[in-house]
């Protein structure tokens, strides 16, 4: 199988040695392309292309016969798990900013399809050492799943929804606020309203629109 990402793979190799608690589900490299890609649907693209490797890394696993290839096939299922949570975290914080998020969701839609049928057919035909990593495959297809329905919900639902729920996060955490502390936060909201934050300063010509790519 040729690997499309061989020095990018090599990284994701090196990841899951680290067994502590706080190993993070991206390379410090991803980390960066994230921190530097604030345009919603430029970091969902960004987001699909560290999934499609994750699947791709898998299958490189799952075509060697090594000892301990158990233990990396289990981390790579599940960083990618975590990697399809963040694509839809994303996409809901997008919503919720009124971020035209089309372009990218139908890029996430169309790879969603190909990477739950990558998954089920790992499933498919269980290798030996299935049942060590059986737990987080099934995660991993149940949260592509999920999400793939998101995905193709259509958006004017979605964020109705998301704007219904984020209404009832904020109505659970002012009811354990003090009518003092309530006051003082509706405050800051509607001086916050009154003075919103300057846009950064832009290159972009009028009408023109970030790249997703």
């Amino acid at each position: 199988m040729r690997l499309l990402f061989p020095i990018a793979l090599l990284a994701l190799a090196a990841l899951p040695a680290a067994r502590a608690q706080d190993r993070d589900f991206l390379t410090p490299d991803e980390i960066q392309q994230v921190r530097d890609t604030q345009e919603p649907n430029a970091r969902l693209l960004l987001y699909v292309k560290f999934a499609r490797m994750r699947i791709e890394y898998l299958n490189h696993l799952l075509g060697e016969q090594k000892p301990g290839r158990s233990v990396l096939i289990h981390d790579t299922l599940e960083d990618y798990s975590n990697i399809i949570e963040s694509i839809d975290t994303v996409a809901d914080d997008a919503l919720k900013r009124k971020v035209d998020i089309a372009p990218g969701i139908k890029l996430v839609a169309d790879a969603e399809k190909e990477m739950i049928a990558a998954l089920e057919k790992v499933a498919a035909k269980p290798p030996p050492d299935y049942s060590r990593y059986e737990f987080v495959l099934t995660t991993a297809l149940d949260t592509t799943r999920d999400s793939a329905d998101l995905s193709t919900e259509d958006l004017g639902k979605r964020s109705e929804e998301v704007a219904a729920e984020e209404a009832r996060d904020k109505k659970e955490r002012e009811s354990v606020l003090t009518p003092g502390e309530l006051k003082k936060k509706q405050a800051a909201e509607a001086e916050a309203k009154k003075h919103p934050p300057r846009k950064a300063p832009t290159l972009l010509k009028p009408g023109e629109k970030p790249a997703t790519e």
